[in-house]
Formats: C-alpha cells, structure tokens, sequence
C-alpha cells in the first residue's frame, strides 16, 4: 500500500528515532527537521509544507539511479548534493517497508562515513 506524504514522513521519523546514537533538530531552518547519527546527516524531513512532503536521505549513487527508475516519486535529493541523496514523495510503490529500508540504509551509509571512535556500537 502507497504511503501518503505525510504518513511517509511519519514513518521515516519514528524509524530515524528508533535507531541508536540518532539525534535531530532544526539546524537549518524550522521547517527542516534534520536527524544525525555521529554528527552525520541522514534524514531531513521537510515539515509545515502540504506542497512539498517530502523526506530527504542518503543512498548509494547507483541505488538512487535505480529507485529514481523504478519510482516517479523518488527524484535526486531536493537539498544536497544530488549524487549522494534522494528526495522521496507520495507515490506509487512507496510503502511503509520501502521507507523504513530506506531510513536505515541511509542511517548506515552516514554512520559508515563517520570515525570508528564516534560510531554507534
């Protein structure tokens, strides 16, 4: 079953806050809740916006090619670099396992990148 934006953002936020070492904030602007795990981003989700709910995370550049592929909604990251990110709207195909898989797939390509020292165990 497709997720509408706001039930998307909604899982990524309790499957984010549901990792360990995981912190968020507002750092950017406050409609831009973003989550980190090691000082590393992982997760930005775009709230108080009906027009753009969306999430924002991390993914391998070829998975990203595939997804963006497969999902009209998966499009290159709306905020960051747009190699390394993607931004995932409402859409078909955008279920609950696909954003939680999502989430924590990001959740290990930003710990990975950080130093072993500040690594979550």
């Amino acid at each position: 079953m497709s997720l509408r934006g706001e039930d998307l953002q909604e899982v990524a936020r309790e499957t984010a806050d549901g990792l360990p070492g995981t912190s968020s904030g507002y750092p950017f602007t406050k409609h831009l809740r973003v989550w980190k795990v090691a000082g590393k981003v992982f997760l930005i989700v775009t709230e108080d916006d009906p027009d753009l709910e969306i999430i924002t995370l991390k993914a391998e550049p070829d998975d990203g090619d595939a997804l963006r592929r497969e999902h009209a909604s998966i499009r290159r990251g709306h905020y960051l670099d747009k190699e390394h990110w993607i931004s995932v709207g409402a859409g078909e195909g955008v279920s609950r396992s696909l954003v939680e898989d999502l989430v924590d797939e990001s959740y290990r390509l930003a710990a990975r990148g950080a130093p072993a020292k500040d690594r979550p165990e």
